[in-house]
Formats: C-alpha cells, sequence, structure tokens
C-alpha cells in the first residue's frame, strides 16, 4: 500500500517536472520572439529617423547650391565644405546638423571633385528592413543591401522633389516651366524665417520585410 502510493507521488513528481520544464521552454521561446519583434521595431523607427534627416540634408544642399549660384554663372554645383555652413544665418537650409541616426553618430560625408560636401551616408553596413516604396527623392534606394548604400547627395539619382515639393513646385537644379534655366533665384522656394522647406511625410513603413 505504501509503495503504491510512493509511486504515484513519484509519478506526479515526474509529471510536475515535465509540465515545468516545457513552460519554461514556452516561456524562453515567447520571451525571444518578443525580442526579435522588439528589434525589428526599433530599426524600421530608426530607418524612418535616417531617411527623414538624410532628405531634410539632401535639400539643404539642393537648395544652398541653388542659392549660391543665383544670379551668377556658375558651372556644376556649389556645396558646402561643412554640414554646419547649411545651418548658418541669415538664411540657413538645415535646421541642425544632425547625426546619423542608425550609426549612432557622425555622418560618413560624400565629398564632391571641388572637395565640398555633395552628400552623407550612414555608416552603418547594416541590411535594412526597408527594402522598396521609398519616397520619390530616394527612390533608388529600392533593394539596395546596406544601409551605407542609402548616399543622401545633391544631384541624386531619382533626380526630382517631385512628390515631396508638390505638384508644380519648382525644384532646385533642374529647368522650370517655360524651360526657366537652373539655379535661378526663383527657384529657391521661400521658406518661413529662412528656414529649410517642412518635410513632406514619408510612406506608411512596410508591413514586411
Amino acid at each position: 500500500m505504501a509503495g503504491s502510493v510512493l509511486k504515484h507521488r513519484a509519478a506526479e513528481q515526474g509529471f510536475s517536472y515535465v509540465v515545468l520544464m516545457f513552460t519554461i521552454v514556452l516561456i524562453g521561446l515567447g520571451t525571444t520572439m518578443a525580442a526579435r519583434q522588439w528589434k525589428v521595431m526599433i530599426q524600421r523607427e530608426l530607418e524612418v529617423d535616417l531617411i527623414s534627416k538624410g532628405i531634410e540634408i539632401q535639400n539643404a544642399l539642393a537648395f544652398y547650391s541653388a542659392s549660391m549660384k543665383a544670379g551668377r554663372v556658375v558651372p556644376g554645383e556649389v556645396y558646402p565644405q561643412t554640414l554646419a555652413e547649411l545651418t548658418r544665418s541669415p538664411k540657413p537650409f538645415l535646421r541642425k546638423v544632425y547625426g546619423d541616426p542608425v550609426g549612432h553618430g557622425d555622418w560618413e560625408l560624400v565629398r564632391a571633385p571641388t572637395g565640398g560636401i555633395m552628400g552623407v551616408r550612414s555608416k552603418s553596413k547594416g541590411k535594412p528592413i526597408w527594402q522598396h516604396n521609398f519616397p520619390p527623392a530616394v527612390r533608388h534606394f529600392d533593394g539596395r543591401k546596406s544601409h551605407y548604400e542609402w548616399v543622401f547627395q545633391h544631384p541624386n539619382p531619382s533626380a526630382t522633389f517631385v512628390g515631396m515639393a508638390g505638384p508644380g513646385a519648382m525644384v532646385p537644379g533642374s529647368a522650370g516651366p517655360q524651360g526657366a534655366s537652373p539655379g535661378a533665384a526663383s527657384m529657391a522656394p521661400q521658406n518661413p524665417a529662412g528656414m529649410s522647406p517642412p518635410q513632406a511625410g514619408l510612406p506608411v513603413y512596410p508591413t514586411a520585410p
């Protein structure tokens, strides 16, 4: 009789142990999945921030060049030597010198043959989650394999700000209506307090890579 009770208790303890281990495994799997989802969510937010700030810098470089060339015959583009030049009064083109949201530091500067800054890129070599459906100003980012390949520059391969500035808006570095020459003073939009133009809203982030 006593032996049967002991065997029954041992069986119960063994079953409880199995249930406990199974529960621990489930909790571990759930925690791992939650951590991965959290990491993906954070990366998506950082990539949206990277695109937003990168486009703002790209626009600022375009407006800077158009402003410096206004009323003058200047071959090619005119670029600043530092990003800080884009923020200086009396006509700042950039609100502030942003850092690299993904690389967590300074941008890597893309220099023109003349030595000026024609663009910026993240120092991150990580693979982006965002692969398609980019804003018009950086539509050429489609299918790029790393953040490092996202180069925000003027002139840019997408060759358009249409969709950001709006239909009929003047685009720095491009011909205006009736064949107006690039670089004309009228091409730079009038911005409140001389600040760079507000950025158009970014599209909804793709729900799947």
